[in-house]
């Protein structure tokens, strides 16, 4: 597979770490992970382990980039483990350099996510902590209110899908199962957001959330969390959102590359597990308990179609695949939901 990821020039790296007085480095070595158009760079040096990061085009707008470090200041005055914000020499704590933006932080060293039952409880726990410390954090002026329910472009990818994705080979002749699957995807994902604003939505109190709470975006030491990822997608919303998209992502079953072979189950110890870290810290209302099957299907049909309906695809995988695994997890979580919302309920 070619190598399609940018990359940091010598010269870019040298200036960009002159800029925050960074004069002598043991190692410097890339780190291919994330966004491939989010190069980053490891960096041994006399002020420690640190990750030198220019940030992807459309996502480097110098407010967001406040708003990111303002928030990561904020947890780690909770003692949450949030990566520290080197300042520049000058004081920033980022350094524009040709209209793209780049900043250094601390390396945190830790695990990924096991699939353990004690990491699932830590990652619930750890979510409720980070909500807890962002609670009363004023929202700044241009903060995000939009999150994956009830949004305009989720019905609008839908309904462009099956245009955009056509000519794609995993498409054709296939297309009408396709266009069957978008529609029923919208008929469900219109039935949940009525049910979730028939519950109040729209009154529920919104704060700070991370917006992005998933696997990939922590680390572990032992069954505690020790490190918290990317605060990029960061916007005011009832928690709630947060912690139906958490129960989600930390208990959905993959099976490879080809996501049609992925099961439509979820491991719902998992899911539980994740629920119970949460309470265990910050109890939920048993009105917001009440919808969460309604918003792991609105976060499930929103975080594919929305990418799928611009580029046809999803990451490296087509579009079809992922569209037709989604619609299979949908539909299992509609199928089960009396079960799921007995020990929701609980």
């Amino acid at each position: 597979m070619p190598d399609d990821r940018e990359h940091l020039p010598p010269d870019e790296i040298a200036a960009i770490l002159g800029a925050f007085g960074v004069s002598a480095t043991q190692s410097v070595r890339e780190l291919a992970r994330g966004s491939r158009h989010s190069p980053k760079l490891l960096i041994e040096s006399s002020l420690g382990r640190l990750v030198l990061k220019r940030r992807a085009a459309g996502r480097d707008k110098p407010e967001r980039v406040r708003q990111s470090h303002r928030l990561i200041a904020r947890l780690r005055d909770f003692n949450l483990p949030a990566p520290r914000v080197l300042l520049t020499t000058g004081g920033a704590s980022f350094v524009e350099r040709d209209g793209r933006i780049h900043e250094l932080i601390e390396f945190l060293p830790g695990e990924a996510y096991d699939g353990s039952l004690s990491r699932t409880t830590a990652a619930g726990e750890m979510l409720a902590r980070l909500h807890a410390a962002l609670a009363d954090l004023p929202a700044d002026p241009g903060a995000s209110r939009a999150s994956y329910h009830d949004l305009r472009a989720v019905r609008n990818g839908l309904n462009a899908i099956p245009t955009v994705t056509s000519g794609h080979d995993s498409v054709v002749g296939r297309e009408a199962e396709l266009l069957a699957a978008t529609q029923w995807m919208h008929e469900q994902y219109d039935a949940a957001a009525d049910e979730v604003n028939a519950a109040g939505f729209a009154e529920w109190n919104a704060a700070w959330i991370h917006g992005d709470w998933h696997p990939g975006n922590l680390l572990f030491s032992g069954g505690d969390v020790c490190g918290i990822l990317d605060l990029d997608s960061a916007r005011i919303a009832p928690a709630v959102i947060d912690l139906a998209n958490g129960m989600l992502q930390f208990s959905i079953l993959r099976g490879g590359g080809d996501p049609l072979a992925w099961p439509a189950y979820f491991d719902e110890a998992r899911m539980r597990r994740f629920l119970l870290g949460y309470q265990g810290v910050t109890p939920v209302p048993a009105v917001q308990r009440r919808v969460l099957p309604a918003l792991m299907v609105e976060s499930l049909i929103a975080e594919s179609v929305v990418p799928i309906a611009a580029t046809g695809s999803f990451g490296r995988m087509p579009g079809y695949g992922v569209l037709m695994m989604v619609a299979r997890k949908a539909r299992w979580i509609r199928e089960n939901e009396s079960d799921l919302r007995r020990w929701i309920m609980d």
